[in-house]
């Protein structure tokens, strides 16, 4: 493929492309319950369920559309292996650690087939082994000791030399009683469900504030106030920044295609390897009978690829290669869906779900899933559910928040911290920038000088031209263009906005300010100079948004 050949595929996720978009009411003026639950996604939601199906009143308050966001545009595989996760756990925290991880991750699939029958819901549940496989001959003595690991710890791991892929592979870890499904299938039904025990799910109600105290106090950019004895914080990336978990949360996107493919040439079971920039492969029910292959990789940093098309590292070109790689091993494959997916990595490796922060008695938050937000977004509702409900089961001390690991977490704390610094301050020595509005092309972007600084430039194909401020509301790096996607990413802590400014993933929760800029008519914004100058700490936090207010405990 060439730079000019188009992207293949329609630009929609499959899973939100196939369901009917939702219409819960915004949040009022005014709000009461037990538990505000802060996102609508599959922590969010399975967490709300917990609690009312415990007899507690919950607030369900949705930034746009209940699972929309990263459960609207995951790969949905439901399973307690994560590539290789059982050896490294084993040898670092010990083999009581590692069995806990994979009892309470095992039981979180189970208990989403559970729920599924519950609710009554066709959400294409199907039951599949879970293979971490390797071309590579040199991976084999690591798969081997994973398959061990993983069923020491009680999974039912084996090591194979044989899949159902349709080339060789050196070798897999297979782990038996997985499962996949319809994500947006199954968490409409939920949504449902807790709007049908008097839960109260409030879509398009984007969370600015919280003040802890008692009750706690929740504020939406659109003025609701909602009062909650507990609050659970499930955006995915936390939106507020008190516990300092950006700073040990490393975001990741990644690709995904999906295409048609004949059942008969379909492999059964779900795949993935971290060979090739990460290869996961699984099928899905398609209404024709034949099968909807779906296959993810090219993982990145978000803002961190060249925005310009024909770069190695732009997200068109890695669309380019993933498409490539799926073509070469399933030739009969007819691409259908492209979409991409955002995962957070917690610098131990295991997800943080519990108390917030030390100083909090009341606020609990859901992150760091790793890529496997499913098993562990279910895991979550459950253990939240029993924090605030009083229980503390086996496994809650292997995901609270308020671990830490020195001697482990010191080397992916230093470096995440490192990269932040440079994006920060290197940004804005090196970044290249357009002289001028007219060299930016239609259906691009680019950072734009204006003054002694930057503005962030999109151009529509019909010419028009988007200006906004270059520098994210978070903590004021520089945003980059995603040229596969049209947005504007922020490298430092993975935020990203719509050409128009408007955020679309956290943790920012204020838009990009509109610019005017010469060359760029039609704005009502006055004249800038530009986004280079860093803001101060308070302004960088959200004017007092993401930071402490009066009541906070830390």
């Amino acid at each position: 493929m060439t730079a000019t050949t188009p992207l293949p595929g329609t630009d929609a996720s499959y899973w939100m492309a196939s369901t009917p978009d939702t219409d819960y009411p915004g949040a009022p003026a005014e709000a009461s319950a037990d538990v505000a639950v802060i996102g609508g996604g599959m922590a969010g939601l399975c967490t709300a369920w917990e609690l009312v199906r415990r007899g507690r009143s919950v607030v369900v308050l949705e930034a746009g559309r209940v699972a929309a966001g990263v459960t609207g545009h995951t790969t949905a595989k439901v399973s307690a292996l994560h590539t290789l996760r059982y050896a490294a756990l084993r040898d670092t925290q010990g083999r009581r650690a590692a069995a806990l991880y994979a009892t309470s991750q095992q039981e979180a699939v189970r208990g989403i087939e559970r729920l599924a029958v519950e609710l009554g819901v066709d959400c294409q549940w199907e039951r599949a082994a879970a293979y971490t496989y390797a071309t590579d001959p040199g991976r084999v003595g690591t798969l081997r000791a994973e398959a061990t690991a993983a069923a020491d710890a009680g999974l039912d791991a084996t090591f194979v030399t044989e899949t159902d892929l349709p080339f060789p592979v050196a070798g897999a870890v297979r782990v038996g009683g997985q499962a996949q499904f319809h994500p947006r299938r199954f968490l409409l039904a939920l949504a449902a469900g807790i709007v049908a025990r008097g839960g109260r799910v409030y879509e398009g109600s984007r969370v600015t504030g919280l003040h802890e105290g008692s009750p706690c106090r929740v504020t939406t950019e659109g003025g609701a106030v909602v009062r909650a004895r507990h609050v659970v914080v499930a955006t995915h990336y936390p939106v507020f920044d008190r516990a300092l978990m950006f700073a040990r949360l490393e975001p990741s996107r990644e690709l995904v295609l999906a295409a048609t493919l004949p059942a008969e040439q379909a492999p059964r079971g779900t795949y993935i390897t971290p060979d090739d920039g990460t290869r996961s492969v699984r099928t899905a029910p398609w209404p024709d009978g034949r099968r909807l292959l779906i296959v993810t990789g090219e993982k990145f940093t978000p803002g961190t690829g060249d925005g310009n098309q024909g770069a190695p590292d732009a997200a068109s070109e890695r669309f380019r290669r993933l498409a490539d790689w799926l073509r070469q091993h399933f030739p009969a494959a007819e691409i259908t869906h492209r979409w991409a997916a955002q995962d957070n990595t917690s610098t131990d490796g295991l997800p943080y779900i519990g108390p917030f922060h030390p100083g909090t008695r009341n606020v609990y938050v859901a992150t760091g899933f790793g890529g496997w937000g499913m098993s562990s977004g279910a895991l979550a509702g459950t253990l939240l559910a029993d924090l605030i409900c009083g229980e503390r089961p086996a496994h809650a001390a292997l995901y609270d928040p308020r671990r830490l690991h020195p001697l482990r977490e010191a080397g992916p704390l230093l470096s995440q911290q490192a990269t932040v610094a440079r994006h920060f301050v290197g940004d804005r020595l090196r970044l290249a920038a357009a002289d001028d509005v007219a060299a930016v092309a239609p259906g691009t972007g680019a950072l734009v000088r204006v003054g002694a600084g930057r503005c962030a430039v999109y151009r529509a194909q019909d010419g028009t031209v988007h200006a906004v401020s270059a520098r994210c509301t978070h903590l004021g790096c520089l945003v980059r263009f995603n040229d596969a996607e049209h947005t504007w990413e922020c490298p430092c802590h993975g935020s990203r906005f719509a050409v128009d400014g408007s955020v679309l993933q956290g943790p920012a929760v204020r838009p990009l300010e509109p610019r005017q800029v010469p060359g760029a008519p039609g704005t009502d914004a006055a004249e800038t100079d530009g986004d280079d100058a860093p803001e101060t700490d308070r302004d960088a936090a959200g004017a007092g948004v993401d930071g402490p207010e009066e009541g906070d405990r830390f």
